[in-house]
């Protein structure tokens, strides 16, 4: 019998210092190329993303089928964000040291997340729900979305950014159809069988390519790629000028002693607010504004479809200009969509509402990417994951600021006043932007120098 070949292995160190493992091709490792784990990726997020950027669809029929409230129904969804969110550092630090399997993970969230919709279908109390549809339903989404982001990342290495904005992308667009048909069709008569049918169909795209989900080695690196030119930013890497890799590693506790980690943590906590907030309160703001139903599902599927379009967007825009000069643009943008709401409020005007609904997609999801990028960039790649869902559990904030006090505000203020408020809030994240910088720059050298300086090629290469 012919002897099989087997993949070279080669260890291979850049100029930084970073560690490569080279020569396994995806199709040695599983059978299949890479681009597939991007499309297994892609189906899971698109389906459990329904969980929150469809709930705000659904709580016209909740709160006619139950009788609950606003605040009552949209508190669910703030607690929803809260597990969602906060179980993004605990899955990211087993996955970090191989404790945890993402098929594993995957299937628990098929099963939470289904489990979540479920209980929203048959509890007629708010208390059944927010055990089953936010703390259980919520956890489920959290670690799909953990498991996804951090597969997707682990096999595109050099493309990071890019690939996993897409894959986030799906779980903000992934949810417009069910948007559009919620709006026009959904009622209290049908909202049970609704969402059992949403239970099965989400357990099944997300079960079913999860258990297709494999890791690539440690430190695991495409053979077509050379790692040493990468790492110097030359054609394989071109955002690499504008964004410099890390000044060191920085473990996650490390991460926390910088001043920051906290800034970012605050401005993610104001900007999702906001972004929460838009997606929670639309589809009631447009119905109460008088607006047919067409325009309704108009204004909310834009809302949902260029929040999760932008994504990629604005990672490619961030490697021309900086990813800090990026995320202060999106936030801008956000803050113009809340004063058009605010108007539309004040004027009934359903130009304003559908206009300001397109720039609060392209502001309100754009941001996200960013700070994963920005994470990587100023920590290092060694605990990545977890410093990103250090930075990512300050939506858990947001949404109870955005979704859950925003529910109070409305009902005290009225929508014209909330919406400023919430435009103040967005610029507000936007100007304390200013006020990031890597960690480890000299402090006596101006940021911007010293980062071109940062990203400035070296001859040295050590294999």
């Amino acid at each position: 019998m012919p002897e099989v070949q087997r993949a070279e292995i080669r260890e291979i160190r850049d100029n930084n210092g970073r560690s490569y493992r080279v020569g396994e091709s995806p199709m040695d490792l599983i059978g299949r190329p890479r681009s597939s784990v991007l499309r297994l990726a892609w189906l899971p997020m698109a389906a459990v993303g329904v969980l929150q950027y469809g709930y705000g669809a659904a709580v016209p029929a909740l709160m006619e089928r139950n009788d609950w409230g606003l605040a009552g129904t949209l508190w669910l969804l703030a607690g929803w964000t809260v597990f969602q969110a906060g179980v993004g550092l605990p899955v990211a630090y087993l996955r970090e040291r191989n404790r945890l399997d993402p098929r594993t993970v995957m299937v628990a969230g098929a099963a939470l997340s289904a489990f979540g919709l479920v209980a929203l279908a048959h509890s007629g109390g708010l208390l059944g729900a927010l055990l089953g549809y936010a703390v259980l339903g919520g956890t489920g989404a959290g670690l799909v979305y953990a498991a996804c982001t951090s597969t997707v990342a682990k096999w595109y290495p050099e493309r990071m950014a890019g690939r996993v904005s897409t894959v986030t992308g799906a779980f903000a667009y992934g949810s417009v159809p069910f948007i559009v048909a919620a709006v026009i069709g959904l009622h209290a008569g049908n909202l049970t069988v609704v969402l059992d049918v949403a239970a099965a169909v989400l357990f099944l795209l997300v079960a079913g390519p999860g258990l297709l989900f494999r890791d690539p080695p440690a430190r695991w690196w495409p053979a077509e790629v050379d790692p040493r030119a990468w790492a110097l930013g030359r054609n394989t890497n071109p955002g690499r000028r504008k964004n410099p890799p890390a000044i060191r590693e920085y473990s996650a506790v490390q991460a926390l002693r910088t001043r920051v980690l906290p800034v970012m943590y605050l401005i993610l906590i104001g900007a999702g607010a906001v972004s929460l907030f838009n997606a929670a309160f639309l589809v009631v703001y447009a119905d109460g504004l008088g607006a047919t139903a067409g325009v309704v599902a108009l204004a909310a599927g834009l809302l949902a479809g260029i929040n999760g379009a932008g994504r990629a967007v604005s990672v490619g825009f961030s490697d021309r200009v900086g990813r800090g000069r990026t995320l202060s643009l999106v936030l801008v943008v956000q803050a113009a969509a809340q004063l058009l709401f605010a108007v539309s409020a004040t004027t009934g005007a359903t130009a304003a509402l559908v206009t300001a609904a397109a720039l609060a997609g392209l502001g309100g999801g754009s941001f996200y990417p960013l700070f994963a990028s920005l994470a990587r960039e100023y920590f290092g790649e060694q605990s990545a994951l977890e410093v990103h869902g250090l930075v990512y559990s300050a939506k858990a904030v947001g949404g109870v600021l955005g979704v859950g006090l925003a529910a109070l505000s409305v009902t005290s203020w009225g929508w014209a006043a909330t919406f400023t408020v919430a435009a103040v809030i967005s610029l507000g994240a936007g100007w304390t932007t200013g006020l990031l910088q890597r960690p480890g720059l000299p402090s006596t050298l101006p940021p911007v120098r010293v980062a071109e300086r940062a990203a400035e090629p070296s001859t040295r290469y050590a294999v």
